[in-house]
């Protein structure tokens, strides 16, 4: 990747994590670990990848994209506001009553193309508007984002076949494999492992990343551009609440907000992962 567009992209990653510790915090809940360890992909897919417009929110021809485990709505929300889908201040509102942004996406938000949040659900719409998109003969590619915990409900290996028969090769699944959720890890929860062969066993042609490289998230999505015939799921490897240092690797931060203190520790943080960034 350009060196330049590189620091660009980590520069709107930092802003995106700035923004979901904004949200969570002013709406006193919420998911912020979850959030933070996807910032650096949604922030690829969105400045890098996807074709979208913000001025053409519902553009037939604009690729899709589903956020499955949309309790990290914090994160979507943020980078659509950081896209210009709508003014940032309304991050200030996430999950207040008459508000914009509500806890899980909701379709009538600028941007967002699937109300979601029922784990499992998400991957099955977006197979959905996959094979849509192969009966019409469009060129749209359909993203969606699951939660490595995620993948312990049935729903998402019945998606899993219905993708590989019908062969929606316009279809991209990113398993956010940061290894927790709300109860702990996911190894002991129930664990899903080994994520790679059990996508495999099921016809996907199976790429894995690290989360927090934009290197390597651009050789993955490089790589999927090329597959034909099969439906690729990136398996990347990620760092829940990542960018926040007391919220790294801690599962009591999947659903808990910040109080005043640990706000003003996480912003002071970011700003200098900013001007680090911008200096």
């Amino acid at each position: 990747m350009d060196s330049n567009m590189k620091k660009q992209l980590e520069i709107k990653a930092c802003k995106v994590r700035m923004g979901i510790i904004e949200g969570v915090y002013n709406a006193k809940s919420g998911h912020p670990g979850g959030s933070l360890s996807i910032a650096d992909l949604l922030t690829y897919l969105y400045f890098a990848k996807m074709n979208v417009n913000p001025d053409m929110p519902d553009d037939p021809k604009r690729d899709r994209f589903v956020l499955s485990k949309g309790h990290t709505a914090p994160g979507l929300y943020s980078v659509l506001a950081e896209k210009g889908f709508f003014d940032k201040s309304e991050l200030k509102s996430l999950r207040h009553i008459g508000a914009l942004l509500q806890g899980h996406p909701c379709i009538h938000i600028p941007g967002v193309d699937m109300s979601s949040g029922s784990l499992g659900q998400g991957i099955s719409v977006a197979n959905g508007m996959a094979l849509s998109g192969k009966i019409t003969n469009d060129s749209y590619k359909v993203y969606t984002v699951l939660g490595d915990g995620e993948i312990q409900e049935g729903q998402v290996w019945e998606a899993a076949m219905f993708a590989a028969h019908y062969k929606l090769d316009n279809l991209v699944a990113i398993v956010d494999n940061n290894g927790l959720q709300i109860d702990g890890k996911i190894d002991d929860v129930m664990s899903p492992y080994p994520i790679v062969d059990k996508f495999k066993a099921f016809g996907w042609h199976v790429i894995e990343m690290n989360a927090h490289d934009f290197d390597d998230i651009e050789r993955a999505f490089n790589e999927a551009e090329k597959i034909s015939g099969q439906p690729v799921p990136i398996i990347q490897k990620s760092v829940k609440g990542k960018g926040v240092s007391f919220m790294e690797n801690n599962a009591g931060w999947h659903g808990k907000a910040p109080n005043d203190d640990e706000y003003a520790k996480a912003m002071a943080e970011l700003n200098e992962q900013l001007k680090e960034l911008e200096g």
